[in-house]
């Protein structure tokens, strides 16, 4: 997946907390909530206050379904350092507990 339909893919899916994201969606759409955060911050920190608050569902969407793809239950999203580590994993290549692999680029 490339990072124009990583950012897509999270805004298409803003609260769909079901099936799994891959690897590259999941840190695509971080590294973009990260710029977007620094330029907002840059402008006003009310604006990235926003910002935060308006990517907020959607960050935590991506991060479930990133532990999904890994096999892991989505609450691992909420142990600092083990979401850190599982995210980082390959992910199954089979179909898991929580549907099939993500497709080629989607």
């Amino acid at each position: 997946m490339n990072f124009q339909n990583a950012i897509k893919s999270g805004f298409r899916n803003y609260a769909n907390f079901n099936g799994r994201s891959s690897r590259s969606a999941y840190w695509y759409w971080m590294f973009f909530n990260a710029v977007l955060i620094v330029v907002l911050l840059s402008v006003s920190s009310n604006l990235a206050n926003l910002g935060i608050l308006g990517t907020f569902i959607p960050r935590l969407a991506v991060a479930v379904r990133r532990m999904h793809d890994t096999g892991r239950r989505g609450w691992w999203v909420l142990v600092p350092v083990a979401d850190i580590i599982f995210a980082c994993q390959a992910s199954h290549q089979n179909e898991n507990e929580f549907g099939p692999p993500p497709p080629p680029g989607a």
